[in-house]
């Protein structure tokens, strides 16, 4: 399915954090709905204008009876910080949705006992995940970890059995790592986003136990559909994949 451009309205902008966000905009195209894991490039200024490149943006939440998308993200460069300024009612340019998510029908087909695990902005995603896996009827144990107060944790405990958090500062939860939180061992599967140390540790980890394994990449994109090699990942081939159009979502024994 190929992604579209439209112009999105917003309808709610809000201060999560010091440099969090949560932006909903209404998504008008109805053949184009995303699934978790999957993201948008959003551009809240001119074709001419600076930064060059447009900023992609992982789906928070998809609400397909509301036709509204939520996109969770920290505030770190000149790009993001300009979609700050959008606020209710302002139209920007949002294109997608881009990449290969989560399978979670095939997810479901195979898996029982899942843990989904996320660090800092790398748990926006993971909140789609647990919603299409809880409609699929299956209620995945969540472990997150920030950095010193948690964010958006609210809405998990009803999709979500176990929910545990740690912090890097001991603030609030377990004082230390997310993957000391768990054993890869209890789950038949473990779906990953975070820091990359964070995913190659929980990768590991997995590969120890025997568990399946799947990470959600971030990297630097341009284009967004595989055709500028900017977002290149090595794997274990050695062959060269793009995260925007081959992944975000890669078996963890393919890349790390």
């Amino acid at each position: 399915m190929r992604a579209a451009c439209c112009e999105a309205t917003v309808l709610r902008h809000e201060v999560i954090a010091d440099d969090i966000r949560l932006l909903t905009a209404l998504w008008p195209d109805r053949e184009h709905a995303p699934h978790a894991g999957q993201f948008f490039t959003l551009r809240a200024w001119g074709a001419d204008e600076a930064p060059f490149l447009s900023r992609p943006i992982s789906v928070h939440k998809w609400d397909a009876e509301t036709q509204t998308v939520e996109f969770l993200y920290a505030v770190v460069g000149e790009g993001t910080r300009r979609l700050t300024a959008l606020k209710k009612g302002d139209s920007f340019q949002l294109t997608g949705p881009m990449g290969n998510g989560f399978d979670v029908a095939d997810i479901l087909s195979k898996y029982q006992k899942i843990a989904v695990v996320g660090g800092g902005i790398g748990t926006a995603p993971m909140y789609q995940l647990t919603r299409e896996l809880a409609a699929g009827g299956v209620k995945p144990d969540v472990f997150f970890g920030f950095r010193d107060k948690p964010y958006c944790m609210e809405e998990y405990r009803s999709i979500a059995g176990i929910v545990k958090v740690s912090t890097d500062t001991g603030a609030v939860g377990f004082h230390g790592f997310v993957t000391q939180l768990y054993d890869p061992a209890d789950y038949d599967v473990v779906l990953v986003c975070g820091p990359t140390v964070m995913m190659r540790n929980a990768a590991r980890l997995c590969a120890e136990k025997g568990t399946p394994c799947f990470v959600s990449l971030e990297k630097k994109m341009a284009c967004g559909i595989g055709a500028c090699l900017g977002c290149t990942c090595e794997t274990r081939s050695g062959e060269g994949k793009s995260v925007c159009k081959n992944g975000p979502v890669f078996d963890a024994a393919e890349v790390f």
